[in-house]
């Protein structure tokens, strides 16, 4: 398997295993607790704990088919020979199934998965036919493949140290190298700021020679200002007094044009009242005088009955020119009352409609007045 870069190939499984995560979410897990393991700092260490948790899930052959279904990604990691990218891989893939019987338990914690696996001699496994009898010399075998087992391990670990110890002196050569550069890089940074600040301190004496020049001239303008502002600000308080004055004046003369205009309202509808009242009078007066002229149409029918009856008898002429003479006398006094009422009551209506319309004259000439008055204070 291999994955192109910019500068060369670089050989890691931990590549298309991170594509499982993205195909089966189940397998988010398994990565996220790969990640979480300490003591791994390679790819090919992840990769090694990523598969034997999947053994112990039961399911490396899931994740796998997931991986092989998709070309297009392999793509990326293999060529396109590659036996994950030829039909031998779904084959590979579906024998992995039979792993799923297994009740795999593997320690992942404080194992060494980044180093290379030693080989693993299965010699003290094997028989041999001439040796079975020889119980000693297989003890000595024995104990010499032990020991030789325990020099390459003790070997192996020895060349791990080494080679760790050998990254090491790299890096610390490289961080040394750097940390000599960024020193020479810092003096030289320390030598400009110096000469910055130095430069700085000059402009800023100049600054503040300027400020404190620009601060005596906009104290006396400002002091100057402050005077014009009391004055300004006393002859504007005497205005606002007279204005205030003024409004209160004009609000009281509005409040008793507004007094007088509700007592003109209320005499206007006191003479309309009186008006009503007047004209019923009248019409009272001239029905009595409708009922006075019948009483004397009835005395005149009267007299004339009588008259006739004293043309018939003779005897009692005196009597009948008695009562005719009164009743003369009553008619003459009813037609110079009714004469009287009818006079009084022309009077009356005549002095009744003048005062009315000079009432009305004033009243709509005082309202005219008074309307604009009120219009003026409001203005």
């Amino acid at each position: 398997m291999v994955r192109k870069s910019f500068l060369s190939y670089n050989k890691t499984i931990w590549g298309p295993l991170e594509l499982v995560e993205k195909l089966y979410p189940e397998a988010e897990e398994i990565g996220a607790s790969v990640r979480d393991l300490p003591g791994l700092k390679t790819p090919l260490g992840r990769a090694r704990a990523w598969l034997r948790l999947a053994l112990m899930q039961k399911k490396m052959a899931d994740y796998l088919r997931c991986l092989i279904i998709q070309r297009d990604l392999l793509s990326e990691f293999y060529e396109y020979h590659a036996l994950m990218m030829e039909e031998e891989g779904a084959v590979i893939v579906g024998l992995l199934v039979g792993l799923n019987v297994i009740d795999a338990n593997l320690c992942v914690k404080g194992e060494d998965l980044d180093s290379q696996v030693g080989v693993i001699d299965f010699s003290m496994y094997l028989k041999n036919e001439e040796d079975i009898g020889n119980k000693e010399r297989n003890v000595q075998i024995a104990a010499i493949l032990d020991q030789k087992n325990y020099v390459e391990e003790l070997n192996r670990q020895l060349n791990s140290t080494v080679s760790s110890l050998h990254s090491r002196v790299d890096s610390l050569e490289k961080s040394n190298t750097k940390l000599i550069e960024e020193l020479a890089i810092a003096k030289n940074n320390i030598i400009k700021l110096q000469e910055e600040n130095h430069q700085l301190r000059s402009e800023n004496k100049l600054i503040l020679m300027k400020t404190q020049q620009h601060l005596e001239v906009t104290k006396v303008d400002v002091e100057t200002e402050l005077q014009t502002y009391k004055h300004s600000r006393q002859g504007l308080d005497e205005m606002y007094n007279e204005a205030r004055r003024q409004l209160r004046d004009e609000s009281q003369l509005r409040q008793d044009v507004e007094n007088e205009l509700a007592v003109q309202v209320s005499m206007k509808h006191e003479i309309e009242l009186a008006m009503k009242l007047l004209e019923k009078d009248i019409h009272e007066k001239q029905d009595t005088l409708i009922g006075l002229r019948q009483q004397l149409e009835e005395v005149k029918a009267i007299n004339i009955e009588m008259y006739q009856k004293l043309q018939g008898s003779e005897a009692d002429l005196k009597e009948k020119n008695e009562i005719i003479a009164r009743l003369e006398e009553k008619t003459n006094k009813i037609t110079a009352a009714m004469r009287q009422l009818e006079q009084s009551d022309n009077d009356l209506l005549t002095q009744t409609r003048t005062i009315a319309m000079s009432l009305v004259k004033c009243a709509s000439s005082d309202t005219q007045d008074q309307y604009k008055l009120v219009k003026d204070i409001s203005f």
